[in-house]
């Protein structure tokens, strides 16, 4: 499994919301220049990112976006979701085809097991726990 880059621009976006969130609406242009992300693309992020309720806009001279909620109260899990469908390592068998005994027990010992670790972590990472207060000449750095 491997994360795009809509996935990591939206976790990007909204740290840098969480980050500055005392700051009202913050355009889309000055995230982008922060974070060297592309205006465009961030774009498309940030209108999936609303319609799921993850953040809202304002439109006009001191419009931008902010956090509809706490960065406490938005969870990595759901929002990757959003952005990257399913977190699965595998796609699960179809109701259709018949697993042969040695592909149930790749699926059932391993994979099954990889998707169960991905989710505990990410389904209990809220957004608070990955932002960082750095100085902004220093690179920044984000576990997860």
């Amino acid at each position: 499994m491997k994360i795009s880059t809509r996935g990591r621009y939206g976790i990007r976006l909204l740290i840098d919301l969480a980050e500055h969130a005392g700051e009202s609406h913050i355009p889309l242009a000055v995230v982008a220049e922060r974070k060297g992300i592309s205006i465009r693309y961030l774009e498309q992020v940030a209108i999936i990112l609303r319609r799921s309720g993850f953040i809202r806009s304002v439109k006009g001279a001191s419009g931008g976006y902010a956090l509809t909620r706490p960065a406490r109260d938005i969870i990595l899990g759901d929002v990757l979701r959003v952005l990257e469908g399913d977190m699965l390592v595998v796609d699960p068998p179809l109701p259709d085809v018949q697993e042969t005994r040695l592909q149930r027990c790749i699926r059932t010992t391993v994979f099954d097991r990889m998707n169960e670790g991905i989710a505990r972590i990410i389904d209990r990472k809220p957004l608070s726990a990955v932002v960082c207060s750095t100085d902004p000449k220093e690179s920044y750095m984000y576990f997860i």
